[in-house]
């Protein structure tokens, strides 16, 4: 009996003391794990998403987060101890274990199911010495499943749709934009909260992050359920997604670079002229003058001689204007000699490296650019009244950041002992694009709500979407193999919650197609092939945007109103306009729902496993399937080598001897489309309709690429216009695609400012019912100023029955 009651107090004793090794906190729980000598806390920030921070055994870190901000919450988590010491926390939708003995955590749907798994972490914390501060190299495991498609870390360009089998060191550069955050095909994601250089390891043992730097590790696991439920989580803790003018959906020409003021005024002359569609142009570096006023955010150009009245012209011709700026400056600007004498300019080799213009770089005339410390509330400061005063106040509409990375070349160890405002630059290095991009936003959003914040970018992190910044591909290659790497690494960096992606159309570097002088790649088949696809895919993007180096990118360049290339280029343009009703509704359902643009085929066909690892077609919006024409039919792909980062500058042009061939554009062509399975699909083109869980053998021409829309869809179809709000929505077509039920809200506001927030815009449900073939167009829902008090909708239907009724804003039913 003794020996009993001894048993059964050694047991209770056991049981005590794991309950003592953790204790609950208003948000989770603390817990101390002595076998691996860290602690652990647990907050929660809803049911469905929580944040993991390990520290070294009895150190305490007090660490602000630069993406995540969000804070944790009551969330009503039932925490309990099960028999074996786990400490099992319950929400509605999430099981989360910790196991006390081994620190390890589990995740589990409410009913069980596990979606993802620590690894026993033996290497948690390495020492590390960080500038001479004591600190740690970081690193978590995870066991994955074999058969889950992974998505994410940012956008790079591997080309891959699924991020697995791979170790990559994750670190901003020119062309790839990182975040440490993957999500699964099981409906969870992965954020690692840190900003150093970051390994990210996917193999059959591990997949993992590892940090150079961190005095903890940090992380978030977020459940939504499905892709848009991941992201609805990740928008929750990091922002939301405010909306970007009107304007910036429509077409935007650009190129290395406008020389002079009557050029980029005279650009957008001619465009009009022409009746090709436009609303920005977009002017690049060296309005400042020499490389010693890198940045000067001035126009010290005397070929920009009026700069005011350039800008009033062009705002004359109804079009809007962005201009480059970048995350440095020369030694002679204004900038720079008030940020010197305070410590706020890193001493990294940046660019540009000479004060002489021209390529290689003359290193006997160093330009002593200097990149400024971005982290640092004070440098921000400095940095917005400067181009408030030499720019904003002009009347400039948008702004053009480069190199958000920032660039650094030849680099040393030492140059990340640079302490910054945050800590040493190698401990935040990775985070220098959403503190100099959320610098202009903020200080713009202080200025004026009367214009919206609307910024294109070189680099991202996480959290940059709740700045207004679309960012772009970089300097990328003008070759059909970096074509073909855009589509995955867009779709991969709108996985990760930041919508507003695009590229340069064209490629940046496209010297290699000059084969007869300095302007031939505008005759030369080859690249007029790649470019007319690489147009059309960005008919199909956030921003459609025409850049690059070293040929002409401007339409008229390439033909003449006839010709198959000047056609095509101008038929990709006005097919955008015609969708802007829908791409503006669209904008409207990321920015209020928690949508996104592009949408990789998981994400609306998660039961067809054949779209988990398809990267050559998206969806963009929830309609349209996009299959861009990804290869060469009409010439040779150009075979060329990879370039690194800036070497694209140096390459020789030259004649190389080879002829301009005639190539007849005017012949179809095809190529096969996957069709996804669980619904029916349309041809936008022809109407026809086609089962989905199908390969299809499709025709295609140098002007069309092959769309298709989903059944049951409801496609709004705007005015012939030269820019976006030349004519009212007054008499839109809405084209119903028969064969499911389906929804739609068309969304409209007063365009350019954030009146919007206040609740000055409308909605317009509208409601297809399949069984009865009807559409009920719903009462309006809000008001604006301007807006319509009456309008036409013409409805259609694939087999070509239409109706016309007059809208007042009261429910109207169509029968069809």
């Amino acid at each position: 009996m003794r020996k009993r009651v001894l048993f059964l107090a050694l047991c209770f004793m056991s049981a005590f003391a794991w309950s003592q090794k953790y204790s609950q906190t208003e948000t989770g729980i603390k817990a101390s794990i002595s076998d691996k000598q860290y602690d652990v806390e647990v907050q929660w920030f809803n049911p469905n998403s929580l944040r993991v921070l390990k520290t070294p055994a009895g150190k305490t870190v007090e660490k602000n987060s630069i993406s995540v901000i969000a804070k944790p919450e009551k969330s009503g988590i039932k925490i309990s101890t099960s028999d074996n010491g786990d400490i099992v926390m319950k929400s509605n939708s999430l099981i989360v274990t910790l196991n006390q003995k081994n620190g390890t955590m589990t995740y589990a749907k409410a009913d069980g199911t596990i979606l993802l798994k620590e690894l026993e972490n033996n290497k948690a914390f390495t020492p590390f010495n960080d500038a001479g501060k004591s600190t740690y190299t970081v690193y978590q495991g995870f066991q994955t499943d074999k058969e889950e498609g992974l998505y994410g870390l940012g956008q790079l360009q591997n080309g891959q749709m699924m991020q697995r089998n791979m170790t990559k060191e994750l670190i901003q550069g020119n062309i790839e934009d990182v975040s440490p955050i993957f999500q699964s095909t099981k409906g969870y994601g992965v954020f690692w909260d840190n900003y150093s250089a970051t390994t990210y390891t996917d193999n059959e043992k591990e997949t993992s992050f590892s940090s150079i730097v961190g005095d903890c590790i940090d992380y978030y696991f977020m459940y939504g359920g499905s892709a848009d439920g991941v992201i609805a989580q990740i928008r929750e803790l990091t922002g939301e997604v405010p909306m970007m003018p009107l304007w910036s959906y429509g077409f935007m020409q650009s190129k290395e670079r406008y020389k002079s003021q009557d050029e980029t005024v005279g650009i957008v002359k001619k465009y009009r002229e022409l009746g090709i569609p436009l609303d920005c142009i977009i002017q690049d570096w060296q309005y400042w003058g020499n490389n010693y006023l890198w940045n000067a955010m001035d126009f010290q150009n005397p070929l920009f001689y009026n700069p005011k009245e350039m800008i009033d012209s062009i705002h004359g011709m109804n079009a809007h204007m962005m201009i480059s700026i970048w995350s440095s400056f020369g030694p002679a600007t204004k900038p720079y000699r008030a940020l010197d004498p305070k410590g706020l300019l890193f001493n990294i080799e940046t660019w540009p490296q000479s004060g002489i213009e021209g390529w290689p770089p003359n290193m006997e005339y160093p330009s002593g650019v200097r990149v400024y410390d971005a982290y640092s509330p004070e440098a921000r400061d400095i940095y917005w009244n400067h181009l408030n005063k030499g720019i904003f106040q002009l009347g400039m509409d948008g702004w053009w950041m480069d190199s958000t990375e920032p660039d650094h070349f030849n680099w040393k160890d030492s140059d990340f002992d640079h302490q910054t405002y945050l800590g040493s630059y190698r401990s935040v290095r990775n985070a220098y694009p959403i503190m100099t991009v959320g610098g202009v936003y903020d200080h713009q959003r202080a200025e004026t709500s009367d214009k919206r914040v609307i910024i294109l970018t070189r680099s991202g992190f996480l959290g940059q979407q709740r700045y207004g910044s679309n960012v772009w591909s970089g300097d990328v290659q003008s070759s059909w193999d970096m074509f073909r790497k855009q589509i995955t690494a867009g779709l991969n960096f709108s996985l990760t919650g930041m919508p507003h992606w695009n590229s340069d159309l064209g490629g940046f570097f496209a010297g290699s197609y000059n084969t007869n002088g300095s302007t031939s790649a505008t005759k030369n088949p080859m690249y007029q092939e790649l470019y007319v696809r690489w147009v059309q895919f960005g008919a199909f993007c956030p921003m459609m945007r025409s850049h690059g180096a070293d040929t002409p990118r401007e339409f008229f360049w390439y033909g003449k109103a006839g010709e198959p290339v000047y056609d095509a280029l101008v038929d990709a343009v006005k097919l955008r306009y015609s969708l802007m009703p829908y791409l503006y509704s669209t904008a409207w359902d990321v920015s209020h729902n928690q949508s996104t643009f592009m949408r990789a085929l998981f994400m609306d066909f998660i039961n067809d496993k054949k779209t988990w690892n398809i990267g050559n077609e998206y969806m963009f919006g929830k309609a349209i399937l996009v299959a861009p024409v990804l290869h060469a039919q009409y010439t040779p792909e150009q075979k060329q080598d990879l370039l690194k980062e800036n070497e694209g500058w140096g390459q020789v042009k030259k004649d190389n001897g080879t002829a301009i061939w005639s190539v007849d554009f005017t012949q179809p062509k095809d190529m096969e489309v996957y069709l996804p399975s669980g619904c029916k699909w349309y041809d936008y083109w022809t109407n026809e309709y086609y089962e989905g869980g199908q390969n299809l053998k499709v025709t295609t021409t140098l002007n069309k690429i092959p769309l298709f829309v989903r059944a049951g869809s409801i496609i709004p179809i705007g005015p012939d216009v030269q820019y976006t709000n030349e004519k009212k929505w007054d008499n839109l077509i809405i084209n119903v695609y028969p064969g499911a039920d389906g929804t739609f809200t068309l969304y409209e506001d007063e365009g350019d400012n954030y009146n919007y927030e206040s609740g000055a815009y409308t909605e317009i449900p509208m409601t297809w019912n399949d069984t009865s073939h009807t559409l009920t167009i719903g009462s309006k829902k809000g008001s604006y100023n301007g807006m319509l008090s009456e309008r036409k909708f013409t409805v259609r239907t694939p087999n070509g029955n239409e109706k016309t009724i007059t809208y007042k804003g009261k429910k109207v039913t169509v029968k069809m």
